[in-house]
């Protein structure tokens, strides 16, 4: 499988982030970075613009965040044309983007609203999970770190030296519970979103005042998306590649500041082959999981540990029994366990 990082959930000028769609494509590759899911508010004009192509090594995708007020926010994507929320509930938007023949995501939907910034609005879901949605962003990084704090000075901190920051963690534990009960009745993908912004004030063309630059926000949290065949360059096919990875949950969340986490792998071999984010009649099953550096690891069954590894870089667990399956791997971190990989699951039924 051929491992890409993407960047989601990203604004650009095209409606209230400060950098150029080209300016966010060079961060990108700075960062590292294979793919960016750009997800302007209720405009696709970065396309119609000419900027969903190749810019270099980075491959730009561009998608919508569906923006209804307060929260039930939903990031869209293979949609041809942006979609008219004006009348719609929550839930008929996820219906309209699936009838427009695209898929989506809720979006920083367990925010709670920020304290240190009492005029910050919650923007989150009702349910997180909405029937026709292909899943959510289960970390949210600006949303999930700025609720965690108490004091502006601290949230201030984060925002102008996120690298820095001792509070990510791991994603909410609530958001995780959520997701194993979600997953016990239909496929739900997870993924890692930044709603990344570089807050600051453009003059002259340049940004001289910046807080959460695009190129430091892309460096803490990534969702891998796994293809079977290396991309073409051609940007068509390989945007349908990455959404068909995204669409199957083929994909996993990783914290590569901590360290790069490409070459993960997590399936199951038995009767057949299953890979992560599929599905399949359980009985007879052995799980794998690979990782390119040792790690703390552990098997989630259900929601309940079902095994473990310490310091390793492998994991093999017979499973007999039916269960929804993901994997979380930690790194130690200025003496403090971390997450570093959150996997979607395999689903034996």
């Amino acid at each position: 499988m051929i491992d890409l990082t993407c960047v989601v959930h990203v604004h650009s000028q095209h409606s209230d982030g400060t950098g150029t769609v080209p300016e966010i494509a060079a961060a990108a590759a700075a960062a590292g970075a294979d793919v960016v899911l750009l997800t302007d508010h209720d405009t696709l004009a970065a396309r119609y613009h000419g900027h969903e192509r190749w810019h270099d090594s980075v491959l730009v995708c561009v998608g919508e965040e569906v923006t209804k007020r307060p929260g039930h926010h939903y990031l869209a994507f293979g949609l041809d044309d942006p979609v008219d929320h004006r009348r719609l509930t929550p839930q008929q938007v996820v219906d309209a983007v699936s009838a427009a023949g695209g898929f989506g995501f809720t979006a920083h939907p367990f925010s709670v609203g920020v304290r240190p910034f009492p005029f910050v609005p919650a923007t989150g879901w009702d349910d997180p999970f909405p029937q026709g949605a292909t899943g959510a962003e289960l970390w949210s990084l600006v949303t999930d770190t700025l609720e965690r704090f108490e004091h502006r000075r601290d949230a201030l901190r984060f925002l102008l030296a996120p690298r820095a920051a001792r509070q990510l963690d791991h994603p909410r534990r609530e958001a995780l519970a959520a997701w194993d009960r979600a997953a016990q009745t239909r496929r739900v993908v997870a993924i890692g979103g930044l709603d990344a912004h570089q807050f600051g004030l453009r003059l002259a063309g340049r940004v001289p005042l910046r807080m959460m630059s695009y190129r430091r926000s892309f460096e803490l949290l990534r969702t891998h998306v796994l293809l079977e065949r290396p991309p073409s360059g051609d940007a068509d096919a390989d945007r349908a590649a990455v959404y068909g990875a995204l669409r199957e949950g083929r994909c996993y969340i990783a914290r590569d500041a901590l360290a790069p986490a490409g070459g993960f792998r997590f399936w199951a071999d038995g009767p057949t082959h299953v890979e992560m984010g599929s599905e399949s009649d359980a009985g007879g099953f052995t799980l794998h999981v690979r990782l390119p550096r040792r790690a703390d690891v552990r098997i989630v069954r259900d929601g309940a540990e079902f095994a473990r590894v310490h310091s390793g870089t492998s994991l093999d667990a017979p499973a007999h029994e039916p269960g929804v399956y993901r994997v979380e791997a930690s790194l130690l971190d200025h003496g403090r366990p971390r997450t570093w990989v959150v996997s979607n699951p395999i689903y034996l039924r």
